[in-house]
């Protein structure tokens, strides 16, 4: 599948809010503790920070949210996923910092491969020091030295 990485507009806020409901709402070992008002309010604050790129087929299909060295989110809608759409958002986050960091939960076993496979190391853990209260894993990354 082909697309277009884009900044973020705030028209976008709907669509990102909307891909953070559908993983909530289709992950077995997610609770929900916020309401998808909450969610689209989540989304639209990630975008108004700036940190927001988003992958564009024609409509959203996945986005990031990254502050500097540190990924807050990274999402791809059900039916993009394994389809090279994360690949590329990675691939491009990866592209300019020297190091990146990030959370993932201890459930998540295909997000931890996802990172694994392009470098990320786990770097320590919580027993559930989140929103949710779940374990969670905390990866780092660093550019290979040439």
């Amino acid at each position: 599948m082909t697309a277009l990485l884009r900044p973020a507009r705030t028209t976008d806020a709907g669509a990102v809010g909307a891909i953070l409901s559908e993983f909530i709402d289709t992950t077995d070992w997610m609770p929900r503790v916020h309401t998808r008002a909450q969610d689209l309010a989540h989304a639209a604050m990630l975008i108004e920070r700036g940190w927001v790129t988003v992958a564009d087929a024609g409509h959203v299909v996945g986005f990031i949210a990254r502050d500097g060295a540190e990924i807050h989110a990274l999402y791809i809608t059900g039916p993009s996923r394994g389809r090279g759409v994360g690949a590329r958002v990675r691939s491009a986050a990866l592209a300019r910092p020297s190091r990146l960091g990030l959370w993932t939960f201890a459930a998540n076993d295909r997000a931890q491969r996802f990172y694994e496979r392009a470098g990320f190391r786990p770097a320590g853990g919580t027993q559930g020091d989140n929103d949710e209260g779940l374990p969670d894993i905390r990866y780092l990354w660093e550019r290979p030295a040439p």
